[in-house]
C-alpha cells in the first residue's frame, strides 16, 4: 500500500500542477472575449475563430481541471445527506462511488472518445462556421480530460482505502467548503458594519 500511496502522491502533484496552470486559460478566454466584443462593436467585424477559441479554452479548463476539482474535494455531492452521515460511511460511499460510478463513466468516455477524436483527426475536420477552427483538437480534450479524471479517480480510491484502514489521515477532514467559507466571510462583513 505504501507504493500505491507514493503513486497517489505523484498523481496528486501532477493534477494540482496542471490544474493551477490551466485555470489561467479562463483569463485568456475573458480577454479574447472582451477584445472580440470591442472589435465587433467598434469596427463592425468579427471572426468565428475567435469565438470558437473561447469555447475551446473553456473546454480545456472544464475538462482538464476536473481532476483538480476532484482532488480538492470540490466536486458535486449532496452535502445535506453527506454531512449527516458518520465519517466511516462517507468514506465507504466515496469508495463505492469512485469504483462503480466514476471509473466506469471515465472508461466509457475514453473508449468512445478515442474513435470520435481519431475520425475527426483523420479527415482533418473543420468547423462548419466560416473562418472557424479545426475540430479535432477540441475533440481530443474529451479523451484526455476523462483519462486524467480516471487517473485522479484511482488516486482518490487509493487514498480513501488508506484512510479507511487508518494508514493516513483524511486530508479533507478539517476542510471548509468554498460555500461555507463564503458564508463565514459574509457574516464577518455584516458584523463589522
Amino acid at each position: 500500500m505504501t507504493a500505491l500511496l507514493k503513486l497517489s502522491g505523484g498523481i496528486d502533484a501532477f493534477t494540482r500542477w496542471t490544474g493551477k496552470r490551466l485555470a489561467w486559460l479562463i483569463l485568456v478566454a475573458v480577454i479574447i472575449s472582451a477584445i472580440n466584443a470591442i472589435v465587433r462593436k467598434t469596427f463592425d467585424t468579427s471572426s468565428n475563430s475567435w469565438l470558437e477559441l473561447q469555447w475551446v479554452l473553456f473546454s480545456v479548463v472544464f475538462l482538464l481541471c476536473s481532476p483538480w476539482t476532484l482532488l480538492d474535494n470540490e466536486h458535486i455531492r449532496i452535502d445535506i445527506f453527506n454531512t449527516m452521515m458518520p465519517k466511516r460511511i462517507r468514506n465507504v460511499i466515496d469508495v463505492i462511488g469512485h469504483l462503480f460510478f466514476l471509473m466506469p463513466l471515465t472508461i466509457v468516455m475514453i473508449v468512445t472518445g478515442v474513435p470520435f477524436f481519431l475520425r475527426s483527426f483523420q479527415i482533418n475536420e473543420q468547423s462548419g462556421n466560416a473562418g472557424g477552427l479545426p475540430q479535432w483538437p477540441a475533440k481530443s480534450l474529451i479523451m484526455i480530460g476523462f483519462a486524467m479524471l480516471l487517473v485522479q479517480g484511482i488516486s482518490e480510491l487509493i487514498k480513501r482505502i488508506a484512510i479507511i484502514r487508518g494508514m493516513i489521515p483524511d486530508p479533507h477532514e478539517s476542510q471548509v467548503s468554498a460555500l461555507e467559507a463564503e458564508v463565514e466571510h459574509l457574516v464577518e462583513a455584516i458584523e463589522q458594519k
